[in-house]
């Protein structure tokens, strides 16, 4: 059963910030690349290139784990286990450029590569979600300086 996005996720998911996805080599070891990421307010969304790591090893093993921390809060972040259900090129164009305009405030991609590479639009469904929000000043008061 997949698991919620809460408010703070979908905050997180929704903002600039960059995600540090992790997927699984072929030996089993982590690969963790930072990525552009977004949320359909169910699903996590992100976007690569054709041909990169990630999308091998989602092809063999389609369980991720994500992060992402609030910049203005280090201690505020939201940490995803889950699923790749769906590994697409439909939509993954137009999802790229809404991205360059998130991240680059471009109304295009601008590093697109014609007839070199092909997006891919990947669907995460969360496992599992955790994280600290507003709950951190709740739980363990004021905030030691990093």
């Amino acid at each position: 059963m997949a698991a919620q996005l809460d408010e703070n996720a979908k905050k997180l998911l929704q903002s600039t910030s960059l995600a540090h996805v992790v997927t699984l080599m072929k030996d089993g070891s982590p690969q963790v690349t930072p990525v552009w990421v977004d949320t359909d307010g169910k699903d996590v969304l992100i976007n690569v290139a054709e041909g990169r790591v990630k999308l091998a090893n989602i092809a063999r093993d389609p369980r991720v784990a994500l992060s992402v921390t609030d910049p203005d809060n280090a201690y505020s972040y939201v940490a995803v286990r889950g699923t790749v259900v769906e590994t697409t090129k439909v939509g993954a164009e137009a999802h790229i450029d809404r991205m360059a305009k998130k991240y680059l405030g471009l109304e295009s991609y601008p590093y697109r590569r014609p007839g070199v590479e092909d997006r891919v639009l990947i669907r995460i469904r969360p496992d599992r979600v955790s994280g600290m929000g507003d709950r951190w000043d709740q739980a363990m008061g004021p905030r030691a300086p990093l």
